[in-house]
């Protein structure tokens, strides 16, 4: 029989506005502090806020227009690559005590540990052991964080997100049993791990909305109304979980892409955007390069500036497999010229590379001129070079330069923001 396993999931708190509060020396339990970048106007989205802030009624995620008049506020604009940077010494605190093979890092501020074989090892319980790796982010980074325990990785999650916060210490623990007891008729049901909006909405068509009421309904109904993901659903209603890190860290997806998206700092007109697009052609073309991938299929999404019209794009086979943009780009501009709505102010773009295979699949039709093409790949191979070694502003285009182009300033961010 499998040995029982115990998992922590451990979250920073209010992960970027407590990194900016630790690099002022102050207490963010104390200071009222929001990230956002106020030269995006008023109406900037502020990326965290601190536990302060919180205390005082503001959500999460609102923007700098929403925060009530007569709070005196910190404004922190954002920095990634700090904040990438005391993850990164988070995680190496992590790695002084375990194997990183027992470590998954599920977003910045976010990891699952596997602690089974170093209980014993430290001679300490699972909530002790707990409270240590939180002191030890606490006073080596100055950054508080709350912790989830649990037989498995979901019950680890929902610890964190649901117990922890009711908990003294910032510590949860869920047993199957004590989360059956404790939380099966917890409510609103989107307060558990992968449960949507859409999700809960339709659960609730057919009077479900809690996770004793899923346990119990018929599976029959779930599998017509999810489908596969059906399984998943009624798992954790009963607190199951079979995935371990051993098995996320083994896994290996069956197709890959290239893809990049991003919001427009403002309303473009067509030709505008079919600048961006043709920026975000070649930033896909370098990714593949430097990846040594080549692609066979390209995909384009253009949205428009709320309340106008849908969405629209396309998806085109290319004749090569290739990662050259002269030749991306015919296929990127023909797509978009199809796609997009003459005056129709545009606010969003997307671009996705699929069938992405070695680059020793390269190929191309009998018409294409290779001497060409060849000489274009090791400029591109040169150029990558030096944009590593000297910043991807390094080397620019003279699209990048036109009116409306916005890779000059998004080579400087992370993330969509300040780096």
């Amino acid at each position: 029989m499998e040995k029982a396993r115990t998992y922590f999931c451990i979250d920073m708190k209010c992960f970027y506005a407590s990194v900016e509060c630790a690099e002022r020396g102050l207490n963010p339990f104390e200071t009222p502090l929001v990230v956002a970048d106020k030269d995006r106007g008023k109406n900037a989205l502020c990326l965290a806020i601190s536990p302060k802030m919180k205390s005082l009624g503001i959500r999460n995620r609102c923007r700098l227009s929403e925060i009530p008049k007569g709070i005196d506020y910190i404004v922190a604009c954002p920095r990634m690559h700090l904040y990438v940077e005391y993850a990164a010494r988070i995680y190496g605190l992590y790695l002084r005590q375990m194997d990183k093979s027992d470590i998954h890092v599920y977003s910045i501020d976010e990891a699952f540990l596997d602690v089974t074989d170093y209980l014993k090892l430290y001679k300490k319980s699972a909530t002790e052991y707990a409270k240590f790796l939180l002191d030890e982010i606490a006073r080596k980074m100055h950054v508080p964080a709350t912790a989830g325990i649990g037989e498995n990785l979901y019950l680890a999650k929902i610890a964190l997100d649901v117990t922890a916060k009711h908990s003294r210490d910032h510590i949860g623990i869920l047993t199957e049993e004590s989360y059956r007891e404790t939380l099966w008729r917890h409510r609103p049901i989107t307060d558990f791990w992968q449960i949507s909006t859409g999700t809960a909405r339709r659960l609730a068509h057919y009077g479900l909305y809690d996770m004793e009421s899923v346990a119990h309904a018929p599976e029959r109904l779930l599998y017509k109304e999810f489908g596969i993901n059906a399984e998943l659903l009624i798992d954790h209603a009963w607190g199951r979980e079979c995935c371990t890190i051993a098995d996320i860290k083994a896994y290996k997806g069956k197709s890959r892409s290239v893809s990049s998206s991003q919001i427009l700092p403002r309303d473009y007109t067509a030709e505008e955007a079919r600048i961006v697009m043709m920026e975000m052609t070649l930033d896909a073309c370098r990714r593949l390069m430097k990846a040594k991938l080549v692609a066979g299929g390209v995909s384009i999404f253009i949205g428009y500036s709320f309340g106008s019209v849908a969405p629209t794009g396309g998806r085109v086979r290319m004749d090569s497999l290739t990662a050259l943009f002269s030749v991306a780009r015919e296929y990127v501009s023909a797509l978009f010229e199809a796609s997009v709505i003459p005056g129709v102010p545009i606010r969003r773009l997307g671009i996705a590379f699929d069938t992405v295979v070695d680059e020793g699949c390269e190929g191309y039709d009998l018409f294409a001129d290779l001497g060409r093409l060849e000489k274009e790949k090791r400029a591109e191979k040169a150029a990558l070079e030096i944009r590593s070694r000297m910043g991807k502003n390094a080397l620019l285009r003279a699209m990048d330069l036109e009116e409306g182009a916005t890779a000059i300033e998004r080579n400087g961010m992370i993330g969509g923001h300040k780096a």
